[in-house]
């Protein structure tokens, strides 16, 4: 496939890349995106028009699932529509470069091993994968895997692999339908024949995992309350309007205690004041009091020695009103909690100025409830698989997420936040409860069936039973050491696939 051709598929790869993902894809699209980018890549030699053809895909995929960055740039940040485009362009423009890596290995492997070479796709994308997790602090948005999430019975191999063993069994399925495609006759059969078993025994994986069910019955009860206040994002910081957030936020938790709940949460920076240093504390102290109730919610704290340092930070009152654990975000918002290059970047400044320049947290603890763990992720620090997991190593027995996704308004980012966070009950088989300030807000079983959600702006409270669980998941023991040995044999084959071939006859 030459000139034009090849960049139609290329971008034809990243538009159903894109359309795996809420709110306007389907999970269908993602076992056949990358047919068209491999087609184009399978007989070309040259590694810059393979970088290219890469390039040319990521920038629809992402382009296609980050649209809303624009919006949250304009509507929040004052910017002009063009420099809000300028700015996501560039975020869209460095995510590219991974698709581009993708595509120029694949034709290295193909120059070597002719259309067999197809077959390595899968340990190739998954790379990048890693790569876009890490590098920079990373941005994990949308891997492939989540396309998923939805698809229950595939998605239960994420409690033995994680996110990325679906990402590679649905880049597999990519790869041998294009070789059946492009490829040898003699090795059609055999490669879809063995496409076609790996998928059968995955399902019935997992559907004997949601047949047994065990995890909804194990462990102890507990009555979870979430909080979703509903406060418009151009008011949650409104000192104007502090008495009257924090008599919604009394109010809503008062009916979730009457409904039974145990545990209350409210969404990320639920207090439009700094927690700690602010009278109104006392308010939400003697809630928790008076309810004899643990109450999580998140705000913000500041410390000034030995430096100036501010977290947004998830706080814990006992039953007693005390602080019973603070935890700190790890992973911050790039362009949206701190700027990344600052120096160089300075005219997107503004982004920041409202909320500040936050540190990040260092350690991954728990909160106590009662005798028992849990672990708070703030926004999207969900979206990283090892850092949950580390939660529950280090005992969390119910993933609670809190969050702020107002920034969004009716995008498809809430939707496919939500569907990131759920992947994370699959791969630690554990009760994930989520509330966010203007949705959604909701309860995830162990097994990824979605127990309850809320609708987007809307004031409500979502009171649901769940189990706080104690048991490991087979990647709760392993975490991602098979995709990172997927890495290592990504880096193998780039060696022996750039060596020179042997001559005939050569001593």
């Amino acid at each position: 496939m030459h000139g034009e051709r090849a960049f139609a598929a290329a971008g034809l790869s990243g538009a159903l890349l894109a359309l795996s993902f809420p709110t306007f894809g389907h999970p269908a699209s993602a076992w056949v995106a990358c047919i068209p980018l491999l087609i184009a890549l399978h007989d070309i030699k040259s590694v810059r028009r393979a970088f290219w053809l890469g390039l040319t895909t990521g920038a629809v995929y992402f382009g296609g699932t980050l649209p809303w960055l624009t919006a949250v740039m304009v509507s929040f940040a004052g910017f002009p529509q063009l420099l809000g485009v300028l700015i996501n362009g560039l975020l869209v423009a460095y995510l590219a470069l991974f698709p581009a890596a993708f595509a120029v290995m694949v034709v290295v492997l193909c120059r070597r091993l002719g259309s067999l070479g197809l077959l390595g796709a899968a340990p190739l994308w998954l790379t990048t994968e890693l790569g876009r997790l890490w590098i920079l602090g990373g941005f994990p948005w949308e891997l492939i895997g989540y396309s998923q999430t939805d698809v229950l019975p595939v998605a239960q191999l994420a409690s033995l692999f994680g996110v990325h063993g679906i990402t590679l069994l649905v880049l597999f399925v990519n790869s041998v339908l294009a070789l059946a495609l492009v490829g040898p006759a003699r090795y059609r059969l055999r490669a879809l024949a063995s496409a076609g078993g790996v998928v059968v025994v995955v399902v019935a994986f997992g559907m004997a995992r949601l047949a047994d069910n065990r995890l909804v019955q194990a462990g102890d009860p507990l009555r979870v309350g979430l909080i979703q206040g509903n406060i418009p994002q151009d008011q949650k910081w409104d000192g104007d309007r502090e008495a009257q957030i924090l008599a919604r936020y009394s109010e809503l938790s008062r009916q979730s205690t009457a409904a039974g709940a145990q545990l209350v949460v409210w969404p990320e920076s639920a207090t439009p004041f700094s927690f700690e240093s602010h009278p109104a504390s006392e308010e939400i102290r003697r809630l928790a009091r008076d309810a004899s109730v643990d109450l999580v919610f998140g705000s913000t704290q500041l410390r000034l020695e030995p430096e100036f340092q501010l977290f947004n930070a998830a706080f814990a009152l006992n039953q007693s009103g005390e602080t019973s654990a603070v935890y700190h975000k790890m992973h911050l918002v790039p362009f949206g909690e701190y700027v990344p290059f600052r120096s160089l970047l300075s005219f997107v400044g503004p982004l920041v100025e409202a909320v500040g320049p936050f540190s990040p947290g260092l350690r991954a603890n728990t909160i106590p409830v009662g005798s028992h763990q849990v672990s708070v992720a703030i926004c999207y620090e969900v979206i990283y698989p090892a850092l949950i997991r580390d939660f529950v190593r280090n005992g969390s027995e119910l993933l609670v997420a809190i969050t702020n996704d107002a920034w969004y308004e009716r995008s498809a980012a809430p939707h496919q936040h939500f569907q990131q966070a759920a992947m994370r009950a699959i791969e630690q088989g554990r009760y994930l409860v989520r509330a966010a300030n203007t949705g959604i807000s909701g309860v995830v079983d162990p097994y990824g069936r979605v127990v309850r959600r809320s609708e987007l702006f809307v004031t409500t409270v979502v009171t649901e039973d769940v189990r706080l669980l104690t048991q490991l998941t087979f990647y709760g023991q392993v975490g991602d050491l098979p995709a990172y040995l997927c890495l290592v044999l990504t880096a193998v084959a780039m060696v022996v696939a750039r060596r020179p071939r042997a001559t005939r006859g050569s001593p």
